[in-house]
C-alpha cells in the first residue's frame, strides 16, 4: 500500500510484500441469480445467454486482468490495493455493468484453496 511505510507493509502483507511484486493465478467463480422480477425468455428458455455471459465474463475479468501485472497494468489498482478483496470488488463493478440488472449475485475469487472472497455487492461475506 502507498499509504504505509515499508515496516508498516511488510507487518501487515508479510510475504506478499515484495518490492518487485508477486504474482497469484487467481480463480473466479460466478452465481447468477434467477430473481422473480426476471423472465425466462420464453424462446430460448433463459435469463441469459451463456454465449453473452461468456462475453461478459471476457470483457470484465480476462481482458483487464489475464496475464497482467495488476498493480502496473490495470489503472483501477494504481490507487487501490491489489487485494484478493479488491480484485473481487472489481470484478463485480466491472460484471455489473454488463449484466442485466439484478442477475449477478455474487463474486467468488480464490487466491488459493485456503484463501478466498465472496463478495456480494456492498455486501461481503464469508464462507
Amino acid at each position: 500500500s502507498k499509504s504505509l511505510s515499508d515496516e508498516e507493509n511488510v507487518k501487515l502483507f508479510g510475504k506478499c510484500n515484495n518490492p518487485n511484486g508477486h504474482g497469484h493465478n487467481y480463480k473466479a467463480r460466478l452465481l447468477i441469480c434467477l430473481l422473480f422480477s426476471l423472465q425466462i425468455d420464453p424462446v430460448s428458455g433463459m435469463v441469459i445467454n451463456l454465449t453473452d455471459l461468456k462475453e461478459y465474463m471476457q470483457q470484465a475479468i480476462m481482458e483487464p486482468l489475464d496475464h497482467k501485472n495488476l498493480d502496473k497494468d490495470v489503472p483501477y489498482f494504481a490507487e487501490v490495493v491489489s487485494t484478493t478483496e479488491n480484485v473481487a470488488v472489481f470484478i463485480w463493478e466491472n460484471l455489473k455493468k454488463l449484466l442485466p440488472m439484478g442477475t449477478l449475485y455474487k463474486v467468488k475469487v480464490y487466491e488459493t484453496d485456503q484463501n478466498i472472497v465472496v463478495y456480494k455487492g456492498e455486501e461481503a461475506i464469508s464462507e
